[in-house]
């Protein structure tokens, strides 16, 4: 058996209505029910900073305090090593009592699944254990970097997702590609299809009966046999940067799925051992606080050095 530490719950408005002992019944998978009854008759389970009975029926914004609790091995949730959380928290670019923008590093995905236990997500929760209501605004990729935006507070989460449909959040990418880009190929605006296969893994392809999706690229720099470009999303599409690049004969470097496997090769005797794909800056402006929010991350050492080994080939 394990001890967990001190939570706090938020209640959203899906469980509110809800008995609170049938709530964490539920919640608190491992820790046996006679338990669960005894710290809330005890007083150690506070709503509000208050005690509570079992028959309290919970509200939308209620604050729940649990106390530390005894667990069964297989129900206490993994947790981040202090390296990872040093880790990401020198990669934070922005933070304030609202939102917190991180330069997600490549190969950590933004949630934790079968493959990998711990995401960027459940890290920053474990980071910040009295921010409950700790979300994603989007994602990326797990081999991309950059540019991250999470929010402290569902009314601020609520306002993301509505700017995110309106199209008022601008995001731009930095991708290196392959060859050179002629003025007509610039702008792409074919649908795409995303499939799965047996194995689970995600598979995007131009196809007529796919969802509309429209990107921009534009020419940053040029080296021999590649191009810097900067990106710009008018349609969030699962891989769809990666996808319409390949399509016109452009892959980005790195890319085990989509990309060249020579241009790959090429790129690691350059240094490049992953997806040159970069979220490169975030702007937009929250309305409900009248304030403008622009934050850009800088490259990782290892792409800065492969840019840097092209130029001087």
């Amino acid at each position: 058996m394990q001890k967990s530490s001190v939570q706090y719950v938020s209640i959203q408005a899906g469980v509110a209505g809800q008995r609170i002992d049938n709530f964490l019944v539920a919640r608190l998978k491992g820790v046996p029910k006679t338990h669960i009854y005894r710290i809330l008759r005890k007083g150690e389970v506070r709503v509000n900073k208050k005690r509570t009975k079992p028959s309290y029926k919970l509200q939308e914004g209620d604050q729940i305090r649990l106390p530390p609790l005894q667990m069964s091995p297989d129900s206490v949730p993994p947790q981040p090593g202090p390296s990872l959380m040093a880790y990401l928290a020198e990669r934070i670019l922005y933070e304030d009592a609202h939102l917190l923008i991180i330069n997600k590093p490549s190969g950590i995905p933004v949630h934790g699944g079968s493959q990998v236990k711990i995401g960027i997500v459940e890290a920053l929760r474990c980071m910040y254990p009295k921010l409950p209501q700790l979300e994603l605004v989007h994602r990326l990729d797990a081999d991309t970097s950059g540019c991250l935006i999470l929010s402290k507070k569902r009314s601020i989460l609520r306002e993301l997702h509505e700017m995110l449909r309106a199209k008022k959040i601008e995001k731009i990418y930095w991708a290196l590609t392959q060859g050179h880009w002629k003025e007509a190929e610039l702008t792409v605006d074919v649908p795409l299809l995303k499939n799965q296969i047996s194995s689970g893994e995600r598979i995007v392809r131009v196809n007529a009966e796919g969802k509309p999706s429209l990107t921009l690229f534009r020419v940053l720099k040029e080296f021999a046999n590649t191009s810097l470009m900067e990106v710009k999303l008018e349609t969030g599409r699962t891989h769809q940067i990666r996808v319409h690049a390949k399509y016109r004969g452009h892959a980005v470097a790195g890319d085990e799925k989509y990309g060249d496997k020579q241009l790959n090769r090429q790129m690691q005797e350059a240094g490049l051992r992953r997806l040159f794909l970069h979220a490169y800056s975030i702007n937009f402006t929250l309305l409900s606080l009248g304030r403008q929010v622009r934050v850009s991350a800088p490259l990782d050492p290892d792409l800065a050095t492969c840019l840097e080994a092209l130029k001087n080939a």
